[in-house]
């Protein structure tokens, strides 16, 4: 059981994190969370939390890069959610550096801290991204790992980092691997909310990369309700898919999206929102067996429901982001 442990949350001021830590608050945990320090003492998105929730997490900022500041943070937590990492793809072309310090060293401070104080349990974030282009569908955990980005081989890196202190050492390591996660909260480099604010502020002409990929969309209670489970489960040393089990392309994800608004739009595919060819992941969709078999985890959102849910929270705080750029 979670509820009156005390857990660490790292990435927790992001998407998914801020998600997880008020779901944590909600069942009764003791949250920590780990925030990346910055001048202006900004925690992300645990600053728009309600009052209540906010004022019941202890905030830690600090940099995982550093095992100093990691092993702090980590005193007295039984229990390691571990979600900090840089993400955007676009931007791992750009600064690859950046993302082996983050990903992999800072996966390395978790893991050495975890087994110095000997942690009870960390579940460590991977994605889909680190199959590549499926080579069968659905995706197992069996697949084979093909990372096509700088960022998808540090979190291949990081994963197997992680795998390698479970086996090594016994420690309490489970790797859930998301899919494609979306709702409220999500940067504007994700292509579900750049069809949107682009939406919202008018346009009618979407500019978006490659129509043609495929995509296995989880909406973000239902992700985070997957690591839930994980951190309650008894299971160690396991891969784990969280995604929803089908696949939809990115051009008829935008004309599904532009149906929900009423908004009759034209989709032009811009050359330097596509990745190389060679780096593009072609097709994703999740196999979710063991999820099922392992936690009791079945995403309980439809694509639907989930894409409403995230519309009118757009449409509530569309002052966040800024349709008009392209966000790396």
């Amino acid at each position: 059981m979670l509820e009156e442990k005390n857990i660490l949350v790292t990435g927790a001021g992001g998407f998914i994190g801020s998600h997880l830590a008020e779901a944590l608050v909600k069942k009764g945990c003791n949250v920590r969370a780990f925030v990346h320090y910055n001048s202006f003492n900004r925690w992300g998105w645990i600053d728009y939390l309600d009052k209540h929730i906010k004022d019941s997490i202890e905030i830690f900022a600090g940099d995982v890069r550093d095992p100093h500041g990691v092993k702090k943070a980590m005193q007295d937590c039984g229990v390691v959610f571990h979600l900090a990492a840089l993400i955007g793809i676009p931007y791992s072309y750009h600064s690859p550096d950046t993302y082996v310090d983050t990903n992999i060293k800072g996966t390395l401070n978790i893991l050495q801290a975890a087994r110095e104080l000997e942690v009870a349990k960390i579940i460590h974030t991977s994605t889909s991204e680190v199959y590549g282009t499926a080579q069968y569908v659905p995706i197992d955990e069996k697949h084979p790992i093909n990372p096509q980005s700088p960022y998808a081989a540090t979190k291949a890196g990081a994963d197997y980092l992680a795998l390698s202190f479970y086996r090594s050492f016994n420690l309490p390591v489970v790797i859930l691997r998301p899919f494609n996660t979306y709702g409220p909260r999500q940067s504007a480099r994700a292509v579900i909310p750049t069809i949107i604010t682009q939406i919202l502020s008018g346009k009618r002409k979407i500019k978006l990369g490659a129509l043609h990929p495929t995509r296995d969309l989880t909406y973000v209670k239902d992700t985070v309700q997957g690591f839930i489970l994980a951190g309650k489960s008894d299971m160690m040393g396991q891969v784990v898919n969280v995604g929803s089990n089908f696949e939809v392309s990115i051009g008829k994800l935008a004309n599904l999206i532009s149906e929900l608004m009423e908004a009759e739009v034209e989709l032009l595919s811009e050359e330097k929102r596509k990745r190389p060819d060679k780096s593009e992941v072609e097709r994703l969709w999740a196999e979710n067996k063991k999820a099922k078999e392992l936690l009791g985890w079945t995403p309980s959102y439809s694509l639907e429901q989930g894409l409403k849910e995230t519309i009118d929270w757009l449409k509530e705080n569309l002052h966040f982001y800024k349709p008009g750029l392209y966000n790396v």
